[in-house]
């Protein structure tokens, strides 16, 4: 039994030092708001978004990852399909810093280094923070709070990523976001001389999406996920 326990642990040290991989690499894509003002579309990007990302490759099914992504926010009420909405006609301009770190998961074996062209689809969660500026809309119009907010919030990711060149990893995901906050869209303001001011579902809290590319470089010891 001791013999069977040592060789156990042997080969788990084995396969874990020949199964770290990274990934570091850049998100280019879109943002929008799924929130009291604006369109309602679930993927309907209006603005940029730019960030990095890594990932720590632990198994051929999943990766840790982590990013940080900068994204200019917007929304407008004549966009939307609700009449009572088009006929407020408010609109915003604003911006987000979001930090996230979770899991990624493989539909299929990402095994980078098999010599062949790989691809996958995957899913994505974890925990965000996103630290976005407050506003308000006395008479109709954007006007700053002049203070920001950190909000927490939930990930889902569906994507697609495959190798295309030696060392290389390009990715193609929709990402929507889940948040613990109502003030996103200034819907809800943060000042309590400014609460008169509200409007909207003050049940519901904000959502905002991520639609993109990922391009990431891999580098690491070989993962070979296996005893040799």
């Amino acid at each position: 039994m001791r013999h069977l326990i040592i060789l156990i642990f042997s080969a788990l040290s084995i396969t874990l030092s020949h199964s770290q991989i990274n990934e570091l690499g850049i998100y280019v894509g879109g943002s929008n708001l799924i929130g009291d003002l604006g369109a309602t579309n679930y993927i309907s990007p209006n603005a940029p978004a730019l960030g990095v990302l890594y990932k720590w490759n632990a198994s051929k099914r999943h990766s840790w990852r982590a990013s940080v992504i900068y994204s200019d926010l917007k929304a407008y009420d004549s966009k939307s399909n609700d009449p009572r909405r088009q006929q407020r006609d408010y609109d915003f301009d604003s911006n987000l810093l979001e930090l996230s770190a979770g899991m990624e998961f493989t539909f299929m074996d990402f095994d980078l280094h098999t010599g062949e062209k790989v691809f996958t689809p995957y899913l994505h969660s974890g925990l965000v923070t996103t630290k976005f500026d407050n506003f308000y809309f006395p008479n109709g119009r954007q006007v700053a709070e002049n203070n920001t907010t950190w909000a927490f919030g939930i990930p889902l990711t569906l994507g697609i990523k495959g190798s295309f060149i030696e060392g290389f990893v390009l990715g193609l995901e929709v990402g929507a976001r889940y948040t613990f906050s109502d003030e996103i869209d200034g819907s809800l303001p943060s000042k309590p001389e400014n609460q008169e001011f509200r409007f909207g579902n003050i049940n519901n809290t904000d959502w905002y999406v991520f639609s993109g590319l990922t391009l990431t470089y891999t580098f690491g010891e070989n993962p070979c996920y296996c005893v040799e």
